[in-house]
């Protein structure tokens, strides 16, 4: 229900600023959802025709990509607002596959892609990030910040000297317009205006134009020219698996960075299947496949404030008509300007608050390690797949590190009744706790009755089933008996069915 704000100002929920229906129902709505998309159009032309190079295809086809992605996710996906299209990181998966077998391969690797995603979404697979640390998840942000930036260097180099003041300009109106006013969105006026200026001093920049040629048609179904073999399989099979991880991994990143942003949640699971069904209507498009982009998708929600799926759709709209029918006029535009917005992008992008010095002492030093690792690794690798991997795996290390110093064992003897010795075990006991364990009895010394007490702990793996074996082995070889008492009931049906069957050793 809307409430009233000071002004008499309508004020809504992050959920339904989602709608659609009310997007449609509000003109100053829409017109953000309109103007959005036809920002985030402009910066996906550009990065589409690079993506392409970096494929080894025509631009072309990086261009339908992006507009069938857009569009079908906006039907099919489970995050408003969020823009998916052509992206580096697919691109740089099936690069050597179009380099060594052509175009119709990669657009068959691009639809068992899509089919392994789907297969993954509908499996659960998106349930998965909740394994995923918040410093990985920061780091990641970082990260791409960083790569954000860094792509925009080479636009910045070996170029005529008018490109500098033109960025600082457009720097100035997408940083200093916002505090102006935010009836337009201050990234389309900055392409806007320094596209005026160019054109109308006839000054000589790189511009769009430059980075290859436009579509004068539009995209037509059609179905990948390849042998149904199974060497066919075997050849598109490994590129498909990884194009398909590499995507969910990116598209529910993505997902989770804009639910943060705008206080939703989104369908991770639809998201998923989502994806699949967008890669595979590329696939028969002829398009290169695609993902999640998290510029375009910062550009769309941070930037202009878009929240519904109006602002996907029409990206992608509004990217098929600038390139089909205003090639000429989109062709024109200083990629100053564009520069100008990705740095904007970036500044955004990047998480400030992590690294000052407040913060950094505040927080353990494994999470800042995590973070650290996964920025280096995604910045060093330009891929955000292997930095998150890299991170989730440190964190997995340094956790159980840190848990294995929990398990504590306190030793007491009694001499009545001959004499025993009881040892109470305290902690979680998996494969990294339990490895000392066996090193914390005096197999020696201890009389010949010994009583392990672990009703304060818990048994979770056969690691530790092992070491409760070796650690009674070595007493029986010194002529002592050895009871373990206290065993919660899951962890006594544990050792019941592995003890003695995993060997002494240790």
């Amino acid at each position: 229900m809307a409430v009233k704000t000071a002004g008499d100002a309508p004020a809504f929920t992050p959920e339904q600023l989602q709608s659609v229906r009310g997007a449609l129902m509000s003109p100053r709505r829409l017109k953000t959802e309109v103007l959005g998309g036809l920002v985030v159009a402009l910066a996906l032309i550009p990065e589409a025709i690079a993506f392409s190079i970096i494929a080894g295809v025509d631009p072309r086809i990086g261009l339908f990509a992006s507009f069938t992605m857009a569009v079908t996710i906006a039907f099919v996906g489970g995050r408003p607002a969020m823009i998916s299209a052509a992206t580096g990181a697919v691109a740089l998966v099936t690069a050597p596959l179009v380099k060594s077998h052509g175009l119709d391969y990669l657009v068959a690797a691009v639809i068992l892609a899509g089919i392994f995603q789907i297969v993954l979404g509908l499996s659960g697979v998106a349930k998965l990030m909740r394994f995923i640390p918040r410093s990985v998840m920061v780091g990641f942000v970082n990260a791409l910040a960083i790569l954000i930036f860094m792509s925009q260097v080479p636009e910045l180099m070996g170029v005529p000297w008018l490109v500098y003041p033109l960025t600082a300009l457009g720097l100035l109106i997408v940083f200093g317009l916002p505090r102006l006013t935010k009836a337009v969105p201050a990234p389309l006026v900055a392409i806007v205006a320094l596209t005026l200026i160019t054109v109308t001093a006839a000054v000589v920049v790189p511009t769009v134009g430059d980075k290859g040629a436009l579509p004068d048609s539009l995209p037509s179904l059609s179905l990948p020219n390849v042998p149904n073999t199974f060497e066919t399989l075997q050849v598109i099979f490994p590129f498909a698996l990884a194009m398909a991880f590499v995507g969910l991994l990116e598209s529910l990143m993505t997902a989770k960075l804009v639910d943060d942003i705008t206080d939703t949640r989104s369908a991770k699971t639809r998201e998923a299947w989502g994806q699949g069904v967008a890669n595979i209507v590329t696939g028969c498009f002829g398009g290169m496949g695609g993902c999640a982009m998290i510029g375009q998708t910062m550009i769309n929600v941070k930037a202009s404030g878009a929240r519904t799926r109006i602002s996907t759709f029409l990206a992608g709209v509004f990217l098929l008509i600038l390139v089909v029918a205003l090639g000429d006029v989109v062709s024109l535009i200083p990629m100053a300007a564009l520069v100008a917005v990705m740095i904007f992008v970036s500044v955004a992008t990047f998480d400030w608050h992590s690294i000052r010095p407040a913060t950094l002492k505040a927080l353990p030093k494994s999470e800042t390690a995590v973070m650290a690792a996964t920025v280096v690794v995604t910045v060093a690798t330009h891929n955000l797949a292997v930095g998150v991997g890299v991170g989730v795996l440190v964190a997995m290390v340094l956790f159980a590190r840190r848990v294995a110093h929990f398990v504590t064992v306190e030793r007491s003897v009694t001499e009545d009744d001959g004499g025993r010795a009881t040892y109470r075990v305290d902690g979680e006991l998996f494969f990294a706790s339990s490895n000392d364990l066996y090193t914390q009895f005096e197999y020696a010394l201890d009389p010949e009755r010994v009583v392990i007490d672990m009703r304060d702990s818990h048994l979770w793996d056969a690691s530790t089933i092992a070491a409760l074996d070796a650690i009674t082995e070595k007493y029986r070889q010194h002529g002592k008996s050895v009871d373990v008492v206290g065993l919660n009931q899951a962890s006594a049906l544990m050792r019941e069915r592995l003890a003695g069957r995993l060997g002494a050793g240790h």
